[in-house]
């Protein structure tokens, strides 16, 4: 229990630093004469060296262990932003955010493990992982306001040195609280044969190939949803820094992006939600996604934060609702090439949002991307028949990925 704490802690600062950096990025590299479309590449370079971390970190995990890596890429993502606090011009800033995005790939990886290998049964590995959620979500809600009252009372280099140091300090300590357990899984083969037998009412259940998609063919198509949805979400973190670069806008454009997460929180706490078809979750939360940046990119006369506080809500019902939907296709067979292609995914749609924003930026809203990324998505998600099959909405949901 003790290592489970210590690993919340970590991932906290983790997700602290990574979302106290929104609001104060974007104006950070317009003082160093970045133009738009420059910084929706640095921005986007974050994630497209993210996606090779993961893979490696995927197969390097297993093979050593967590407790190494998960300080490497504290202390290594530390003395990164320190040297971020030194930059001078932009093309340096480029560099260095590339290399953080490998760094920090191998970080959640190895916690998510480890927390996994913690666990004496599937019960336990369910709320270890809800956890992870939980400590996720606070850390969006209060990081960017944080880091905007940073960045407007010591300045960026200052700010950045700052919470450089507290990684380094994180990464340092890690080596010496975080015991690492057996690599193989505590939970037994026999333990897993049990809880696939028995249904959640308690009776015998059916045998495991009924799991299994019935139309015996994957839709791959429905990838382009967290293509889409990663898409719109870089979008709008590039934008909304780019209100303005003085202190007093430095300062809302935290409280904006807290908002965000505020609104993803009320929906999360939605637990309810949880027995309706994933399928129709994520459907209609990606039209209200999609309405509210048609509403972005028209300028429609409504309150910034009223739409903000609606595209957190949006994404707090299709994050798990999503992650139910592709567990419900893949079955159990492909649960880690489904967690592999989402990862891809995801990481390809965060490149491409602020690069593509920063290159209209220009001659139309970047919002009508988002807008257009997303009815893309609603297009191949088309009804059919396989969207339905394997949905059983009294068993307990997955553990939501975020």
């Amino acid at each position: 229990m003790k290592t489970a704490i210590w690993l919340y802690l970590f991932l906290f600062v983790a997700f602290f630093d990574l979302h106290a950096q929104y609001p104060m990025l974007t104006p950070f590299a317009v003082s160093l004469g970045a133009a738009p479309s420059f910084i929706g590449l640095v921005m986007g370079m974050y994630s497209l060296t993210h996606l090779p971390g993961n893979l490696i970190a995927g197969i390097a995990v297993d093979r050593y262990g967590s407790r190494l890596f998960i300080a490497f890429s504290l202390i290594g993502a530390g003395i990164l932003l320190l040297l971020q606090a030194r930059v001078t011009d932009p093309w340096q800033l480029l560099y260095i955010r590339s290399i953080s995005g490998f760094v920090l790939a191998f970080l959640s990886p190895a916690c998510m493990s480890l927390l996994a290998r913690l666990a004496k049964d599937h019960i336990r590995q369910g709320k270890l992982m809800a956890g992870n959620g939980l400590v996720h979500t606070i850390a969006s809600v209060i990081s960017p306001a944080a880091g905007a009252y940073m960045a407007a009372s010591f300045g960026f280099n200052h700010s950045f040195a700052m919470l450089g140091w507290v990684l380094l300090a994180t990464g340092t300590l890690s080596l010496w609280f975080v015991k690492e357990p057996s690599l193989s899984s505590p939970i037994s083969a026999s333990a897993h044969r049990d809880e696939s037998d028995i249904s959640p009412s308690g009776s015998q259940a059916l045998p495991d190939h009924t799991d299994e998609p019935r139309s015996g063919r994957f839709p791959w198509a429905v990838f382009t949803l967290p293509i889409g949805l990663a898409c719109a979400q870089g979008i709008l973190a590039f934008e909304l820094p780019l209100r303005g670069t003085d202190a007093a806008n430095i300062m809302s454009t935290g409280i904006l992006f807290s908002i965000v997460s505020l609104g993803a929180l009320a929906t999360l706490a939605m637990l309810f939600l949880n027995r309706y078809l994933p399928y129709f979750r994520t459907i209609i939360g990606v039209m209200l996604l999609a309405v509210c940046y048609y509403g972005l990119a028209c300028d429609w006369p409504v309150s910034l934060l009223t739409v903000l506080f609606v595209i957190g809500m949006a994404k707090g019902v299709i994050f798990p609702a999503m992650t139910s939907f592709l567990l419900q296709l893949s079955g159990p067979t492909r649960y880690g090439r489904t967690f592999s292609i989402l990862s891809i995914s995801l990481s390809i749609g965060s490149f491409l949002g602020p690069v593509a924003a920063g290159a209209v930026r220009e001659h139309f809203s970047p919002y009508f991307l988002s807008f257009v990324s997303l009815m893309i998505a609603l297009a191949f998600l088309f009804p059919r028949a396989s969207f339905k099959a394997n949905w059983n909405p009294k068993a307990a949901p997955p553990p939501h990925a975020h």
